[in-house]
């Protein structure tokens, strides 16, 4: 068996798909369906089993899944709002719950891939290595992952089986729709140039130009290779980041979307004061620690997973089939 938590959410279930793909269909699936519209992503899925989030923590607590025959655990399930304000919910949800999962794991010997964030590395002065001086939270989403990721190495010692966090960067694609405000930039401004014909990108701030604050996009097809290569893989254990090491700006990525509607313009707007001091100009993942961990399963083109994502929007509305 395997598990993926979230796995009704974006990624995770990618993830499922992806499994499905190789051939695995005896996936538990654990999620909180509270946000009814992640379940229009399960229709494309092929799983065992269904579990609600809460059930399953406390399941763990009780020894239910002592003697079950786990392959692996992709934890890919957090809150992944960065302007959530209540940190007591969001360090319960994305540490807690991560720390209780990560010891079951240490416990019986599971591999354990779980769901990390370039957020960790604030605004980037120091770069993007997996590197203590490259970290600097700018939330309390962000602090949540540094911490869990924190709590991971200071266990890795003594751990006799994988342990890999992955610093996912900008993904984007297919199953997103639920997310709202949190969902990409190309998925906001498909959704935009449908409505009025125009993108919306912010204006110049912190020494970039209109629109050409930049973001490491990777389409989730990309994380998913990542995330199984990590799997099956004989890798050490550790934490990696998940981007091309390509940095492309919103202009560009907004130039990929008007050139599937053959139209559009681009307009900019002010910048808005709820960001300042939050927000990411550039991200680019400096990869070298994944390559060198044997990672060669490529990243596909802007251009090309623009074009695919924006296809299935048109003919699925962006759901897996």
């Amino acid at each position: 068996m395997i598990i993926v938590t979230g796995g009704a959410g974006f990624i995770g279930s990618n993830l499922v798909k992806g499994l499905n793909e190789a051939g695995r269909s005896d996936v538990l699936i654990v999620d909180n369906l509270s946000n009814a519209a992640k379940c229009r992503n399960l229709s494309g899925l092929d799983a065992m089993d269904i579990v609600d989030k809460e059930d399953f923590a406390a399941d763990l607590k009780k020894g239910v899944y002592n003697y079950e025959d786990i392959d692996v655990i992709f934890h890919q399930g957090a809150c992944s709002d960065t302007l959530e304000d209540d940190g007591r919910y969001m360090m319960r949800n994305n540490y807690e719950y991560g720390k209780q999962l990560l010891n079951f794991c240490l416990e019986r010997k599971i591999p354990f891939i779980y769901a990390s964030s370039a957020s960790v590395y604030g605004d980037g002065q120091n770069g993007f290595r997996e590197s203590k001086e490259c970290e600097q939270a700018l939330n309390v989403y962000a602090l949540s992952k540094l911490f869990f990721d924190r709590y991971v190495e200071r266990k890795l010692p003594q751990a006799h089986s994988r342990v890999v966090g992955l610093r996912y960067f900008n993904v984007f694609g297919p199953q997103e729709n639920h997310k709202g405000k949190m969902a990409s930039m190309c998925y906001k401004m498909y959704r935009q140039m449908k409505a009025d014909g125009a993108v919306q990108l912010f204006a110049g701030t912190g020494g970039y130009g209109d629109g050409g604050q930049s973001r490491d996009f990777i389409y989730v097809k990309d994380v998913v290779k990542i995330n199984l290569f990590f799997w099956r893989a004989a890798v050490t254990s550790g934490v990696f980041n998940c981007g091309t090491g390509e940095a492309n700006t919103f202009n560009a990525l907004a130039g990929e979307v008007l050139k599937h509607f053959q139209t559009g313009r681009v307009e900019y707007i002010p910048f808005p004061e709820a960001l300042s001091g939050k927000y990411q100009n550039h991200t680019k993942a400096d990869t070298a620690k994944l390559l060198a961990a044997g990672y060669r399963g490529g990243f596909t083109p802007l251009a090309q997973a623009v074009g695919e994502y924006c296809r299935l929007l048109d003919a699925s509305d962006g759901y897996l089939r």
